[in-house]
């Protein structure tokens, strides 16, 4: 589909994104830029690119689409320092998982016969870096393209066409629907297992090694703590407004748990767990 992707910030996601491109067979050349150069040397003895680029000129000046996959506030800097340099018709899109201060910022930069397509894939990993990513990582899960009534039809056709070669399926979303929805099922989730990390380690100072007992339910529940620190900041600085909001439903659901708690109301505590079973039972 084309012929030459440049990716900006070789990580999980924008390895990944190269890997999975590559092994469809839909582009012929991926040179990567990063700014740290040990990851990007590494992405290219792993195959994870073809070339290095040494600056944004050299990494986009040939590209035929550029993927930014940078932390979420480095991004409006990253396509304004790509956009001197894009050839006539490149598109550019990101991985971003939030979508619409960045889209807003992001359109506006585009020079004359060039596209922005913001994107968001719904993947990852606790892992980052070059050696993180992996071809099959997109197969199976959604993909949410944030057109605009400023976005051009044939490239949100290419970046869907794209996503949907590297295995993911297709939605496309208005990007404050998008922050709004992801705030709750992704961004309040983080803040969660990031908070019961913090709860269980100042109970530790309590009780000596009480961490040394933490089973299959704190690591599972707690996993996504794992996740890069700065990206997570970037998220929730990013997407505050609509993150606030869902804190303050989380905050009022644990208020009422624990007054039921306090109050040994066992049909009520039972009701609400067999609620939430229902519900995440309908997930899977």
């Amino acid at each position: 589909m084309i012929k030459t992707l440049a990716v900006i910030g070789v990580g999980l996601i924008g390895g990944s994104f190269s890997r999975a491109l590559k092994a469809a067979g839909v582009v012929e050349r991926v040179i990567g830029f990063d700014l740290d150069s040990e990851n990007l040397t590494e992405a290219l003895q792993l195959g994870v690119i073809d070339e290095i680029a040494a600056d944004y000129a050299s990494a986009v000046s040939s590209a035929d689409l550029v993927f930014l996959a940078v932390p979420v506030r480095a991004m409006t800097a990253a396509v304004a320092a790509c956009a001197p340099y894009l050839s006539a018709g490149c598109v550019v899109t990101d991985g971003g998982s939030v979508k619409d201060e960045l889209v807003a910022a992001c359109e506006p930069l585009m020079p004359e016969g060039c596209h922005f397509v913001g994107g968001h894939p719904i993947a990852g990993t606790e892992h980052s870096g070059a050696k993180a990513s992996f071809a099959t990582l997109f197969q199976g899960r959604r993909c949410i393209l944030t057109p605009t009534g400023r976005t051009d039809q044939q490239a949100l056709e290419l970046v869907q066409r794209l996503w949907e070669a590297a295995g993911s399926r297709v939605e496309c979303m208005e990007p404050l629907t998008h922050d709004r929805v992801f705030a709750a099922v992704s961004h309040l989730p983080h803040m969660v297992a990031y908070a019961l990390v913090h709860a269980v380690d100042r109970s530790a100072e309590e009780e000596e090694n009480i961490l040394a007992f933490s089973a299959g339910g704190f690591r599972d529940f707690t996993r996504i703590a794992s996740s890069d620190p700065s990206m997570w900041r970037d998220i929730a600085l990013m997407n505050r407004l609509p993150l606030l909001a869902v804190l303050e439903r989380y905050q009022q659901e644990f208020a009422a748990l624990k007054e039921k708690v306090a109050a040994g109301d066992g049909a009520w505590l039972e009701n609400y767990f067999t609620t939430s079973k229902r519900l995440r039972d309908e997930i899977i």
